[in-house]
């Protein structure tokens, strides 16, 4: 069964000694989809031109919030535009980042985050959302829009807050960090999260997993990730592969129609 990294940054500056080397070689290490997540225009832009050149690759478009500073309406309508794109398939990376000093304003950030989720809700599409030292007003703004669905990547928040999100029809994503020993919070958090509201993550080329950490991240080290969680839901890792893989495909559903039309079936 294929692997479905649903957050990889393929367009960052790491890989651009070897990119094509590295995403060339994924579908023979079994990985069979990733979601290449903008930071703001320039990287959506590129994340696009990813899905363009590889099958398997499909890309996210948005503004993040530590890229936010000088957001204003032309920059909304350009990212309206490329959701047209056929391998857009969710508003990301989005959210609230208040750990940075220097990153804006949290009313700014607040401000910017809300008109990209109402332009996820205009087009249809899930949002992917960034939520770091944020917790409270993370969850207070997604609650604000009842029909908003989508992913909090890197969950790190607690277990009541994934309780809440969980309720709401949310999906949780994980990451490297939960192979951390200071990982305290996440085997909680994994336990009231049912299986089919999980999606694995590397955020490539960032928190590769041990026994890898301090590496340069890529799709090929999700096994580590996906053992881990296996090992704390009692299940194989081929099952929590395979449940992830349609986990992806229904958060991303806009994947079956471009696949549909290639002539795939999933």
């Amino acid at each position: 069964m294929p692997i479905f990294d649903t957050h990889a940054h393929y367009d960052s500056g790491a890989f651009q000694s070897d990119r094509d080397e590295v995403l060339s070689a994924l579908p023979a290490a079994g990985v069979g989809l990733v979601v290449d997540p903008g930071c703001e225009l320039e990287s959506s832009r590129a994340a696009i031109a990813l899905a363009e050149r590889y099958p398997f690759v499909y890309a996210a478009v948005g503004i993040h919030p530590s890229d936010c500073a000088g957001t204003g309406e032309a920059e909304f309508a350009a990212l309206g535009k490329l959701c047209h794109h056929e391998k857009v398939v969710a508003v990301g990376e989005i959210g609230l980042d208040y750990y940075w000093k220097d990153n804006p304003s949290k009313e700014f950030q607040q401000m910017v985050f809300r008109r990209q989720i109402e332009l996820a809700l205009e087009r249809d599409l899930p949002v992917i959302v960034h939520d770091r030292e944020a917790h409270g007003d993370s969850l207070a703004l997604v609650l604000d829009y009842p029909e908003l669905r989508g992913v909090f990547h890197c969950f790190s928040g607690s277990p009541e807050m994934a309780e809440t999100l969980l309720k709401r029809g949310w999906y949780l994503g994980f990451d490297g960090p939960i192979t951390y020993k200071n990982a305290q919070k996440a085997p909680e958090v994994v336990a009231i999260t049912p299986l089919d509201r999980i999606v694995v993550e590397t955020d490539s080329p960032y928190l590769s997993p041990v026994p890898l950490r301090g590496k340069r991240n890529d799709s090929r080290n999700l096994p580590y990730i996906i053992e881990k969680l296996a090992e704390w839901k009692g299940v194989s890792p081929e099952e929590l592969t395979r449940i992830t893989w349609e986990n992806g495909l229904r958060l991303f559903s806009r994947i079956r129609n471009v696949e549909s039309g290639m002539g795939k079936h999933f």
